[in-house]
Protein backbone atom coordinates (compact mmCIF):
# COMPACT_ATOMS: atom_id res chain seq x y z
CA UNK A 1 0.00 0.00 0.00
CA UNK A 2 1.46 3.33 -1.07
CA UNK A 3 0.35 5.62 1.78
CA UNK A 4 2.39 8.54 0.49
CA UNK A 5 0.46 8.43 -2.81
CA UNK A 6 -2.87 8.09 -0.97
CA UNK A 7 -2.09 11.11 1.24
CA UNK A 8 -0.88 13.21 -1.69
CA UNK A 9 -3.98 12.44 -3.76
CA UNK A 10 -6.20 13.13 -0.76
CA UNK A 11 -4.98 16.72 -0.83
CA UNK A 12 -7.45 17.21 -3.69
CA UNK A 13 -10.09 16.38 -1.08
CA UNK A 14 -8.63 19.00 1.26
CA UNK A 15 -8.73 21.59 -1.52
CA UNK A 16 -12.33 20.65 -2.32
CA UNK A 17 -13.23 20.76 1.37
CA UNK A 18 -12.05 24.34 1.65
CA UNK A 19 -13.46 25.25 -1.75
CA UNK A 20 -16.91 23.88 -1.00
CA UNK A 21 -17.05 25.73 2.31
CA UNK A 22 -16.20 29.10 0.82
CA UNK A 23 -16.97 29.34 -2.90
CA UNK A 24 -17.87 26.13 -4.77
CA UNK A 25 -21.66 25.69 -4.98
CA UNK A 26 -23.18 22.21 -4.72
CA UNK A 27 -24.43 22.24 -8.30
CA UNK A 28 -20.89 22.82 -9.66
CA UNK A 29 -19.09 20.41 -7.33
CA UNK A 30 -19.64 17.20 -9.39
CA UNK A 31 -18.11 18.85 -12.45
CA UNK A 32 -14.98 19.59 -10.45
CA UNK A 33 -14.83 16.11 -8.93
CA UNK A 34 -14.96 14.32 -12.29
CA UNK A 35 -11.52 15.44 -13.53
CA UNK A 36 -10.13 14.84 -10.02
CA UNK A 37 -11.42 11.25 -10.12
CA UNK A 38 -9.97 10.70 -13.59
CA UNK A 39 -6.60 12.27 -12.73
CA UNK A 40 -6.31 10.38 -9.45
CA UNK A 41 -7.28 7.14 -11.18
CA UNK A 42 -4.48 7.58 -13.68
CA UNK A 43 -1.95 8.50 -10.97
CA UNK A 44 -2.97 5.47 -8.90
CA UNK A 45 -2.71 3.20 -11.95
CA UNK A 46 0.72 4.55 -12.84
CA UNK A 47 2.22 4.78 -9.34
CA UNK A 48 0.52 2.45 -6.87
CA UNK A 49 2.39 -0.70 -7.78
CA UNK A 50 -0.80 -2.76 -7.68
CA UNK A 51 -4.05 -2.92 -5.74
CA UNK A 52 -5.50 0.00 -7.70
CA UNK A 53 -9.01 -0.50 -6.33
CA UNK A 54 -7.82 -0.52 -2.72
CA UNK A 55 -5.73 2.62 -3.28
CA UNK A 56 -8.75 4.39 -4.79
CA UNK A 57 -10.95 3.27 -1.90
CA UNK A 58 -8.47 4.67 0.60
CA UNK A 59 -8.18 7.98 -1.27
CA UNK A 60 -11.97 8.34 -1.03
CA UNK A 61 -11.96 7.56 2.69
CA UNK A 62 -9.13 9.99 3.45
CA UNK A 63 -10.88 12.62 1.31
CA UNK A 64 -13.97 12.18 3.47
CA UNK A 65 -11.93 12.87 6.59
CA UNK A 66 -10.72 16.19 5.14
CA UNK A 67 -14.15 17.16 3.83
CA UNK A 68 -16.11 16.13 6.92
CA UNK A 69 -13.66 17.91 9.21
CA UNK A 70 -13.80 21.13 7.18
CA UNK A 71 -17.59 21.09 6.93
CA UNK A 72 -18.02 20.41 10.65
CA UNK A 73 -15.36 22.87 11.83
CA UNK A 74 -16.52 25.60 9.42
CA UNK A 75 -20.19 24.68 9.76
CA UNK A 76 -21.63 28.19 9.98
CA UNK A 77 -19.75 29.38 6.90
CA UNK A 78 -20.68 26.22 4.98
CA UNK A 79 -24.37 26.64 5.82
CA UNK A 80 -24.29 30.35 4.93
CA UNK A 81 -22.98 29.46 1.46
CA UNK A 82 -25.25 26.43 0.85
CA UNK A 83 -28.88 27.44 1.20
CA UNK A 84 -30.27 24.13 -0.08
CA UNK A 85 -28.31 22.13 2.50
CA UNK A 86 -29.24 24.61 5.24
CA UNK A 87 -32.93 24.19 4.36
CA UNK A 88 -32.60 20.39 4.59
CA UNK A 89 -30.89 20.68 7.97
CA UNK A 90 -33.62 23.03 9.21
CA UNK A 91 -36.21 20.31 8.51
CA UNK A 92 -34.50 17.85 10.84
CA UNK A 93 -36.41 17.02 14.03
CA UNK A 94 -35.59 19.15 17.02
CA UNK A 95 -32.78 17.73 19.11
CA UNK A 96 -30.76 16.51 16.11
CA UNK A 97 -27.44 18.24 15.67
CA UNK A 98 -26.63 19.09 12.05
CA UNK A 99 -22.92 18.90 12.85
CA UNK A 100 -23.29 15.40 14.31
CA UNK A 101 -25.34 14.42 11.26
CA UNK A 102 -22.52 15.65 8.98
CA UNK A 103 -19.94 13.79 11.07
CA UNK A 104 -21.95 10.56 10.75
CA UNK A 105 -22.85 10.84 7.07
CA UNK A 106 -19.40 12.04 5.91
CA UNK A 107 -17.62 8.69 6.37
CA UNK A 108 -20.47 6.84 4.61
CA UNK A 109 -20.15 9.16 1.64
CA UNK A 110 -16.38 8.65 1.85
CA UNK A 111 -16.72 4.90 1.47
CA UNK A 112 -19.15 5.29 -1.43
CA UNK A 113 -16.89 7.79 -3.20
CA UNK A 114 -13.94 5.54 -2.38
CA UNK A 115 -15.63 2.66 -4.20
CA UNK A 116 -16.12 4.96 -7.20
CA UNK A 117 -12.48 6.12 -6.96
CA UNK A 118 -11.45 2.47 -6.74
CA UNK A 119 -13.44 1.50 -9.82
CA UNK A 120 -11.97 4.43 -11.78
CA UNK A 121 -8.48 3.38 -10.64
CA UNK A 122 -9.10 -0.25 -11.54
CA UNK A 123 -10.21 0.67 -15.05
CA UNK A 124 -7.27 3.06 -15.40
CA UNK A 125 -4.86 0.34 -14.27
CA UNK A 126 -6.20 -1.98 -16.97
CA UNK A 127 -5.73 0.75 -19.59
CA UNK A 128 -2.24 1.69 -18.34
CA UNK A 129 -1.19 -1.96 -18.19
CA UNK A 130 -2.46 -2.59 -21.72
CA UNK A 131 -0.69 0.53 -23.01
CA UNK A 132 2.62 -0.38 -21.33
CA UNK A 133 2.84 -3.67 -23.25
CA UNK A 134 3.46 -1.70 -26.41
CA UNK A 135 2.55 -2.74 -29.93
CA UNK A 136 2.69 -6.37 -30.92
CA UNK A 137 5.87 -7.35 -32.78
CA UNK A 138 5.58 -7.62 -36.57
CA UNK A 139 5.47 -11.16 -37.89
Amino acid sequence: MNWKLIFQLSLFGLAMAIGTVFFIPSNIEPFIWLPIFIGCAYLIAANSGGNAFLHGLMVGIVNSIWITAAHVLLFDTYMANHAKEAAMMAKMPQGFSARVMMACVGPIIGVISGVVFGLFALVASLIVRRGSKGPAPAA
